[in-house]
């Protein structure tokens, strides 16, 4: 069976630069390496073909024989590992996964932190500053965080000598991954502290004042640097993320820049039109209803809404009026309304116009 071009077995062009070589290559091994497919015969062999591949195309002289002769001027000369070979690449594409050798202990960056924030409509279009309280994992005071009892001190770990890694042969590989016993720190506690238990860590709560700026949104995050956990062996700490959340509101919904409102009004002032106090952030505003406003109908008041976070002008509060039809009427007030409905008898069309239109749709449709 006739073999692949080798430059087709790792995707590249055959001007590919050497780099970009490596790099096809890191990614073919990471995708069919045979720890990553247990019992894959097909991606085993994948495996192999792009090692081969490998081996040749970064090597110039064997590169520039296949380059000319094709399979033929490389045949006696593919079995060896030349420079730049496939040991060194095994290192480049693992290490990644297993770990570096001889790292000794290990330093990780604290974990961050996320803590939700329930804010009201006021504070959260005002600006404020909060307290929280959060439980974090901080180094252990009694042993400075090194796990061991006070006046004794970690020793290096027999396994892996104080590397932390440690080699194991898996199939016709050997690779590298953190050592059992020390989990990667090169050390061993013989006698443990007894505030932690030899963690290094210990969990407390800590108060922290969180400033909140004005305009903010359900859905935007405050980063506190620093104040998440903290890191191992020194390392530096994690960061705290407040996610705000922005409580409901009895008057006022939020979208955006802009605030809205549903407006309840009598069908006397709906008729006859007037001026109504209405509620805002600040306090109250004036606004004017025309004659004959119907239900749905929506009034602006400009900039009473809100400045957003992230700048731009500020909004304005929209208010959706609603015409009440009044309830529990007593017998005059029914007599007034009847009254009032007869005066309306031939001109209906006039003083209802969406009524007189829809009953005109309806007649057309059963016609």
């Amino acid at each position: 069976m006739a073999k692949q071009d080798f430059y087709e077995t790792l995707g590249v062009s055959r001007t590919a630069t050497e780099a970009e070589i490596k790099k096809a290559y890191r990614r073919m091994a990471m995708k069919y390496h045979p720890d990553r497919n247990p019992d894959n015969a097909d991606a085993e062999a994948h495996f192999k073909e792009a090692k081969e591949a490998y081996e040749i195309l970064s090597d110039a002289q064997k590169r520039a024989a296949y380059d000319q002769f094709g399979h033929a001027g490389v045949d006696q000369s593919a079995g060896g590992h030349g420079a730049g070979g496939f040991s060194d690449i095994f290192g480049d594409v693992f290490s990644d996964i297993f770990g570096a050798a001889g790292g000794g202990r290990q330093n990780y960056r604290g974990a961050d932190l996320r803590y939700h924030l329930d804010l009201s409509l006021e504070d959260a279009v005002a600006g404020t500053t909060e307290k929280i309280r959060i439980p974090v994992n901080v180094d252990c005071k009694t042993c400075d965080g090194s796990g061991a009892k006070k006046g004794t001190q970690p020793v290096t770990c027999t396994t892996c000598g104080g590397h932390g890694q440690v080699r194991m042969q898996q199939g016709f590989f050997q690779v590298q991954q953190p050592c059992p016993h020390c989990h990667g720190t090169g050390k061993m506690i013989k006698e443990p502290c007894t505030d932690c238990h030899g963690e290094g860590q210990i969990r407390e709560h800590k108060t922290l004042s969180v400033k909140v700026p004005a305009g903010v949104d359900t859905g935007d995050r405050i980063r506190l640097a620093g104040e998440g956990e903290a890191g191992t062996s020194g390392a530096e700490s994690g960061d705290l993320y407040v996610e705000v959340q922005v409580k409901r509101h009895e008057v006022f919904s939020r979208d955006g820049s802009n605030l809205y409102c549903e407006m309840p009004i009598g069908f006397v002032t709906a008729s006859l039109g007037g001026e109504l106090e209405v509620p805002t952030l600040k306090g109250k505003a004036s606004l004017k209803i025309p004659e004959g406003t119907q239900t749905g109908q929506q009034f602006r008041l400009r900039g009473k809404g809100v400045k957003s976070v992230r700048g731009g002008a500020i909004g304005d509060l929209m208010c959706r009026v609603t015409v009440e039809t009044p309830v529990k009427l007593s017998k005059k007030q029914k007599e007034i309304l009847q009254e009032f409905d007869q005066t309306l008898e031939g001109s209906r069309s006039k003083h209802s116009p969406k009524h007189s239109s829809w009953l005109d749709a309806v007649k057309k449709f059963f016609d």
